[in-house]
């Protein structure tokens, strides 16, 4: 397999660039220096943005602290309204955000306009929400006074997003916080500026008051973190990455019981059990695995199949797999690269460590020849369960098959891990599917299906993959905070 794809259209790339600075308190401005953004596809440098330090994310901290009263005074309507207006300027810019994403993270354009689609339905999800935020009344247990519950912003939120999806994750995160009536420090990934940068414009543009979100970029990331973290004027975090980076950030958070969100790593069994449709298994596992060219905590990990359908399976996975069109994002392609060079140099390790756990490459196994970060898909496959893939997430287009003898040891093959995010399983018997989910040790379960993401559902995981949920009804009060009230009454009173 082989970097094949023609050369993109130039005229595809000749569109305004993001800006590239830091926004702060409504005011875009240079940083101390600058840091370039490159095309994975070719690792070229086509921009640059401004680099933040300390000082920014003081300054970026105290426009968001000025702003939160003003903000949290706002009406859910207002809210409302200004996010269903920011929602309208981004669909006049699909085109824009589809474009600098691939360009940026070297996903394929098809997937970059997905993810944009799937951005909007969650900001205006969270634009909806804003006036449907309910507290609750009631008598107290013993009589004599009532209590009444509230829910009220939490306050100045520190929003770390990462890389992979990278407009999916700040509309996420920040949709919900804006929703609730808090304010807004983003620190973008250093890969991807320029899209957070162009929300950040639409943001603006829409009409928000200044110092409502406040964007930074930088080079250095505990520069930004580390000092912001230790200021108890912060009052949450929110992160999408690594549990070992997740877990820093929340010894960080200890200091001053600062509140967290975390959703970290994944290490998703996709189990096909000997009644599954194996077509639709195959169709799903090669989307789950190799979207984003594998770059996804959500992905497809171990593929756990009962052998009573494993050769089947892993016949037409391969044929499958044969067909996937490797190239830059802006062509014709099925994946793209990974995202740098030190992440595609790792996997030459990745793969001697399965072939010597006992795994056979079937397909695969190297890196493309050619300009950009580009690694083959791979399959590679084993004779049983192992160890090896056991708490380890492959982030990469690298596929690994394990064939088990009956249900109980898929199960307990897939519970065997730290994580516990996302996972499938495939099956045309609906109460076994139910039991089957039930016992499964993750957050998130997807039935004959290997794409969950839903605004009306909860994400994240248990275990070492996270704390709390994103989305869902309840996504919004991961940003607020239930204040109590209890009010004297006497109960006699106004009755004749």
């Amino acid at each position: 397999m082989t970097n094949n794809s023609p050369q993109p259209d130039q005229t595809a790339l000749n569109f305004k660039q993001p800006e590239g600075r830091l926004f702060i308190a409504g005011q875009w401005r240079d940083g101390p220096s600058s840091f370039g953004v490159s095309n994975p596809a070719n690792g070229a440098e086509f921009a640059r943005v401004s680099n933040s330090g300390e000082n920014e994310a003081l300054e970026a901290l105290g426009a968001a602290v000025a702003a939160q009263d003003g903000w949290r005074s706002v009406s859910p309507r207002k809210r409302a309204e200004l996010m269903h207006r920011l929602h309208d300027l981004m669909l006049e810019r699909e085109d824009d955000f589809a474009r600098i994403m691939t360009m940026e993270s070297g996903k394929p354009l098809t997937e970059s306009r997905a993810e944009f689609k799937l951005s909007c339905d969650f900001l205006r999800w969270f634009a909806e929400q804003s006036a449907h935020v309910h507290g609750s009344y009631s008598a107290a247990s013993n009589g004599g006074f009532r209590i009444m519950v509230a829910k009220q912003p939490i306050g100045p939120c520190l929003l770390i997003t990462p890389w992979n999806f990278p407009l999916l994750m700040i509309v996420r995160k920040g949709g919900a916080a804006l929703a609730a009536g808090c304010t807004l420090v983003v620190k973008s990934a250093q890969e991807t500026p320029l899209t957070c940068g162009l929300f950040a414009e639409l943001v603006q543009q829409a009409g928000f008051p200044d110092g409502v979100m406040n964007l930074l970029h930088t080079t250095d990331s505990s520069s930004i973190s580390g000092p912001l973290m230790a200021d108890k004027r912060i009052k949450k975090v929110s992160f999408t990455g690594s549990t070992r980076v997740g877990s820093i950030l929340m010894e960080l958070a200890a200091k001053n019981i600062t509140d967290c969100s975390m959703e970290l790593g994944g290490d998703g069994p996709f189990i096909v059990l000997d009644d599954a449709d194996v077509d639709l298994a195959v169709e799903q596992a090669v989307i789950c695995k190799f979207r984003n060219a594998g770059q996804a905590c959500v992905a497809a990990n171990r593929i756990i199949v009962d052998k009573k359908v494993e050769g089947e399976f892993t016949e037409k996975f391969l044929a499958a797999v044969r067909e996937l069109k490797v190239g830059d994002g802006m062509t014709n392609v099925d994946v793209g690269p990974m995202i740098s060079a030190r992440q595609r140099d790792r996997l030459g390790d990745t793969i001697a460590s399965l072939t010597s756990a006992g795994g056979e490459v079937m397909i695969g196994g190297t890196p493309v020849d050619g300009a950009g970060y580009f690694f083959n898909p791979t399959v590679v496959r084993f004779e049983g369960p192992n160890d090896v893939m056991c708490s380890n997430e492959l982030f990469a287009p690298i596929a690994t098959i394990f064939p088990v003898k009956d249900t109980l040891e898929a199960l307990t093959f897939a519970n065997t891990s730290d994580f516990g995010l996302a996972s499938y399983v495939f099956t045309q018997n609906v109460s076994r599917a139910i039991t089957f989910g039930e016992r499964l040790e993750f957050g998130m379960v997807g039935v004959n299906r290997g794409i969950m993401a839903d605004p009306a559902a909860p994400f994240g995981g248990t275990k070492a993959s996270g704390i709390g949920r994103e989305a869902g009804h309840d996504g919004i009060y991961e940003f607020m905070e239930d204040k109590y009230i209890a009010l004297t009454v006497d109960e006699d009173a106004g009755v004749a």
